[in-house]
């Protein structure tokens, strides 16, 4: 049978299709706080996640994830960027997708599968966020508040899947860097780290990380236009090199 028989023969009234079909976001950032101390030093960071307050049927005045539905003309992708813009006001951020939650039940309105994606925003970048149409409220809440929380909806298997997710690229490429200045101490790395992964400890950090034999450049030093190493004591009282990411992705491996 050609393509055009088959064409043809095909009724969409023969399948049952979904009620909707959303994008729903999981934004995490990283908010930092200047310490009130004598000596300079590194602020007090925290990982937080965005959400929002309903304000529409289901889950009226209940705390969830911001997404919405996908429409004919977008992809899932496309929809969750769209997403981003309006209920938190930020574009141009690293976002990738993680799951698709299907459980039936899940939601109120009908058969409705939804693509789940994550998200990592600079802080700044979201200081001008609004709530959207369907949402009375828009706040950042520290990580293990929001944990606790009965969200609406399944976004709190969400949440936690989202957050294994980004805890295990944090300690397998560099996405610490979307947290991070252009130009970094290392100290500042290893906190940003261990912000996202509490259990992180490794001793011989500087060494590590700086290792082109082991590490093939994943970082090099700063310099200005002359050449010479930057350094900033900003966040100490003698000054430390500044680094940047380089544009290597190391391949990774169990076996390495």
């Amino acid at each position: 049978m050609s393509n055009e028989e088959h064409s043809d023969a095909y009724s969409p009234e023969n399948f049952r299709t979904p009620d909707g079909a959303p994008s729903d976001i999981v934004i995490f950032t990283i908010t930092s706080r200047e310490k009130a101390t004598p000596k300079k030093a590194l602020p007090t960071r925290e990982l937080q996640v965005l959400l929002i307050k309903r304000k529409v049927w289901p889950y009226e005045g209940k705390w969830a994830l911001p997404g919405g539905f996908c429409k004919e003309t977008e992809s899932m992708y496309e929809c969750a960027l769209r997403e981003l813009r309006e209920e938190a006001g930020v574009t141009d951020v690293h976002m990738e997708y993680f799951n698709v939650y299907s459980k039936p039940g899940r939601d109120p309105r009908g058969w409705i599968l939804s693509h789940a994606y994550f998200a990592l925003v600079h802080e700044h970048k979201l200081i001008n966020r609004r709530a959207d149409t369907d949402a009375s409220d828009v706040r950042l809440f520290p990580l293990e508040e929001a944990l606790a929380m009965e969200l609406g909806f399944d976004h709190g298997d969400m949440l936690r899947d989202a957050l294994a997710r980004v805890r295990e690229k944090m300690l397998t490429t560099t996405i610490a860097r979307e947290f991070l200045p252009e130009e970094f101490t290392i100290s500042e790395l290893y906190q940003v780290i261990q912000t996202v992964v509490p259990t992180f400890e490794e001793p011989n950090f500087i060494r590590k990380i700086t290792s082109t034999q082991s590490r093939q450049g994943i970082i090099e030093e700063a310099r200005d236009s002359e050449g010479r190493p930057k350094s900033s004591n900003r966040y100490s009282q003698r000054a430390a090199q500044l680094y940047r990411f380089t544009e290597y992705s190391p391949g990774l491996s169990i076996y390495g």
